[in-house]
């Protein structure tokens, strides 16, 4: 603008046109305001990156919650994978093994053996005592044994937690869960009130097919006894199950 003027002032001769001044300051305006916008857009774009990292600078902005929940799921399948394997393994040994997604133990092949040479060892050892006499307070099989003395003479040494001395203490025992009538297997704690009115009095040890080794009481020797006979069903009050894959030791 001070060039014009100059130039104007130094050429008298020359009109100076003030439309001609306004259109050229106008247009200079226009391109100014053009440079500031191309600077602005130029100064926004940002640099892309190439389509084969965009995946791992995704995976680097994942929130923590969204991550853990990504590792669970990655775990889940894991656990499902090894499951549905070593379902096949089990199978051959006819052994029964719970979901995944439940809330009951899976057993290993071979701790399913350790259970049931444990059960079987209690059935040996109330089996080995067959046809000896009762004696009231007995334990072992040098003294005899009484109802309850049976039990924890065969229990004692398989499981977890210490096995009470009396009937009624063992049917009221925490850690031993009860069984109904028609879902008893063998080992099974079965129970009878005979004398005392609110406590159990009696107690044998089931062997299938509905029968039970019991020591009766004195003068009797310790037997099996079907656990159908209308005496016993009179007197019978439940049952526990004191032998269990978590209690064997």
């Amino acid at each position: 603008m001070q060039l014009f003027f100059t130039v104007a002032e130094a050429a008298p001769h020359r009109h100076l046109n003030a439309t001609a001044h306004k259109s050229v300051k106008k247009v200079a305006a226009e391109d100014t305001r053009r440079k500031r916008k191309q600077v602005k857009t130029a100064t926004k774009r940002t640099k892309q990156p190439p389509p084969h990292k965009v995946k791992h600078i995704a995976k680097k902005t994942l929130s923590p919650s969204h991550s853990s929940k990504s590792s669970k799921l990655a775990k889940a399948r894991i656990t499902r994978k090894k499951y549905y394997a070593g379902q096949k393994v089990l199978a051959r040994h006819n052994i029964r093994i719970a979901s995944p997604h439940s809330a009951a133990m899976v057993m290993s092949a071979t701790h399913h053996q350790k259970y049931q040479k444990a059960r079987q060892t209690a059935m040996n050892k109330l089996m080995n005592q067959l046809g000896k006499p009762y004696q009231w307070g007995g334990t072992s099989p040098h003294t005899g044994f009484d109802c309850s003395g049976l039990v924890y003479y065969a229990y004692k040494d398989l499981v977890k937690f210490k096995i009470p001395r009396t009937a009624n203490e063992m049917y009221h025992l925490r850690d031993a869960a009860p069984v109904k009538r028609n879902s008893l297997q063998k080992g099974d704690l079965v129970f009878f009130r005979i004398h005392r009115r609110g406590a159990a009095d009696h107690v044998g040890v089931y062997v299938g097919n509905g029968k039970f080794i019991q020591s009766p009481r004195t003068g009797k020797d310790i037997q099996i006894t079907d656990l159908t006979g209308e005496y016993w069903q009179k007197h019978y009050i439940g049952a526990r199950r004191v032998m269990t894959p978590n209690s064997v030791r």
